[in-house]
């Protein structure tokens, strides 16, 4: 980046003013060698904060984002792994994650996988011990808006939809879904958000207009629309990537279970605009249009209900599936399994067999839902013993109820037989 520099005459002082040291944060547009000035500020530790601030959100500019697209005129399907699967999947974990209790174990794996991670790194390390000492849930959002490996390691498993990370942060998840409910925004809000999307992620959401998208992680915009397009790089052609502004038309009204808030109150980076909405928030695709100056393409959305006619039948299908209250690693592997991913599905089974005792019943079922996912993979000698395992815990489980049964027989013997012999004697007498 080249050095700017700023006319004397910009701060407009006299000889009577204090001397102050002036930060200011530049940025050059590589394409036309244009400066802007981002702020300017008479603290180091502001412009530090500036700083950090302005790297993230454009980091997350730059950084691919991840949707799944519902279309509504090609049927819903009752089962994920038909029409408009990835889209569905993408909302039964949100519910069955948010559902599912939380572990130590969970929590100690998952600061040793961001240990391993951040290997050599000792200021992530040092920001890994801190929160693994002081997490509380009420500093969800300080830690989310924090740049440290929190926001980094949780945005890329969204990101990438790794599913196992996810599933290790999920307590957090439920963190952030609880303090956005409680911070909800009363007043119907219109934000912006600038990305940069490849051509051909274009060319499909220009196919999609009045469609549902479903974006799969925590989807950060802003109520100032200077401050939002001012992220946007325009890059060359041969970049293949197009600069978007999305503008959100966002209704209170319509939010059901996945809130949105101004997070600003809980927030690292002293950032007064950003409007957070949760994870697996549902949106109308409504037009996309070039801007004025044919710079930026234009997004339209709308905040939508799960209510949305196109939307309820597929959603009200997704919550039979789960049923009300708990889930647990069963009820996960069952949807991961229903996704054709295999592999996932048998690891939460197992884990959940671990965590159960020896004796405990539902070991059963989880044994014959094991025999049978691995039948279905072609592993038919492992599906054989899954099968064996269960047919011996019914064996031993009708046992100890044979046992049980015999020794309420002789206790009820026993009592007959005292019965007895006390009606003797009071004969006698």
């Amino acid at each position: 980046m080249a050095a700017a520099s700023l006319p004397i005459d910009y701060f407009h002082t006299n000889a009577d003013d204090e001397h102050h040291e002036i930060f200011g944060v530049i940025w050059l547009d590589d394409s036309t060698n244009a400066k802007e000035i981002k702020a300017v500020v008479v603290e180091l530790d502001e412009l530090i904060s500036r700083i950090k601030a302005d790297h993230k959100i454009q980091k997350m500019v730059e950084e691919p984002l991840s949707i799944n697209i519902f279309t509504t005129n090609t049927g819903a399907g009752k089962s994920l792994t038909g029409l408009n699967g990835q889209f569905v999947f993408s909302q039964v974990l949100i519910d069955c994650l948010l559902r599912l209790k939380y572990s130590e174990v969970d929590k100690k794996e998952l600061i040793h996988l961001c240990r391993q991670q951040y290997q050599g790194n000792s200021v992530e390390l040092s920001n890994i011990r801190e929160f693994e000492k002081d997490y509380s849930a009420n500093k969800v959002l300080w830690w989310y808006t924090r740049e440290s490996f929190f926001y980094k390691s949780l945005n890329a498993a969204l990101r990438t939809q790794n599913i196992h990370i996810i599933f290790l942060f999920r307590a957090y998840i439920s963190d952030i879904h609880r303090q956005l409910k409680n911070l909800q925004a009363q007043n119907r809000l219109r934000v912006y958000r600038s990305q940069m999307i490849s051509s051909d992620e274009l060319k499909t959401l220009k196919e999609c207009c009045g469609q549902f998208i479903s974006v799969n992680s925590f989807f950060s915009t802003s109520v100032d629309y200077r401050q939002a397009i001012s992220f946007i790089n325009i890059f060359d052609d041969t970049d293949n990537l197009e600069p978007i502004l999305f503008e959100i038309e966002a209704d209170p009204l319509m939010v059901a279970t996945k809130p949105f808030a101004n997070i600003s109150i809980c927030s690292d980076l002293n950032e007064e605009s950003e409007v957070l909405f949760m994870l697996g928030s549902i949106f109308r695709l409504n037009t996309i249009q070039r801007s004025s100056d044919s710079k930026v393409w234009i997004i339209r959305m709308t905040l939508c209900s799960e209510n949305e006619h196109d939307l309820k039948q597929v959603l009200m299908n997704m919550k039979e599936q789960l049923g009300s209250g708990e889930t647990d690693l069963q009820t996960l592997g069952k949807v991961l399994w229903e996704m054709g991913k295999f592999d996932l599905a048998e690891k939460y089974f197992i884990r959940l067999l671990e965590q159960l005792p020896s004796n405990d019943p539902s070991r059963g079922s989880i044994y014959e839902d094991l025999g049978k996912l691995s039948s279905q993979t072609g592993d038919y000698d492992k599906s054989v013993q899954w099968h064996q395992k269960s047919l011996a815990l019914k064996n031993q489980n009708k046992l100890t109820i044979i046992s049980s049964i015999d020794e309420a027989s002789n206790s009820i013997g026993k009592f007959i037989e005292t019965k007895r012999i006390h009606t003797e004697i009071r004969i006698l007498h």
